[in-house]
């Protein structure tokens, strides 16, 4: 992520509930990939549906709140530590960050591609949109 603006033709801004941090991402986003994981649940209350792009492409606009959780050996989550919206997730020494869908402006013509961790998924729902599931 960067604080320097990046030229791109497709352009894409989101950001926490409070405003407090913003972005805008410069380039194509991939589609949604829903995580059933129970880390994914705890922090988002549900699945966490997220899309992804390079980390150099996503220009923070305002970040006086954005914090960063370790939350496994392999991988930290972005929130805002005034509202609590759940934003980014980044594997570390990668260069692709994860952004939650529902934190974009505009739905960009997303769509869910696969849901992964399904083996984790809360017992309270059921999975019908016909996207591949996997267990991991």
């Amino acid at each position: 992520m960067t604080e320097q603006s990046v030229e791109s033709t497709d352009v894409h801004s989101g950001g926490c509930l409070c405003g407090r941090v913003r972005y805008a991402v410069h380039g194509a986003l991939r589609d949604v990939v829903a995580c059933h994981c129970s880390q994914c649940r705890r922090t988002s209350g549900h699945f966490a549906a997220m899309t992804s792009a390079p980390s150099a492409a996503i220009v923070l606009t305002a970040k006086e709140s954005l914090a960063w959780y370790k939350s496994s050996e392999i991988a930290e989550r972005g929130f805002c530590r005034d509202c609590g919206s759940n934003l980014f997730w980044r594997e570390f020494g990668s260069d692709t960050t994860s952004i939650t869908g529902g934190t974009l402006d505009a739905a960009a013509g997303l769509k869910i591609e696969r849901h992964i961790f399904v083996r984790d998924k809360a017992e309270y729902y059921t999975i019908t949109d016909g996207a591949p599931q996997f267990d991991e």
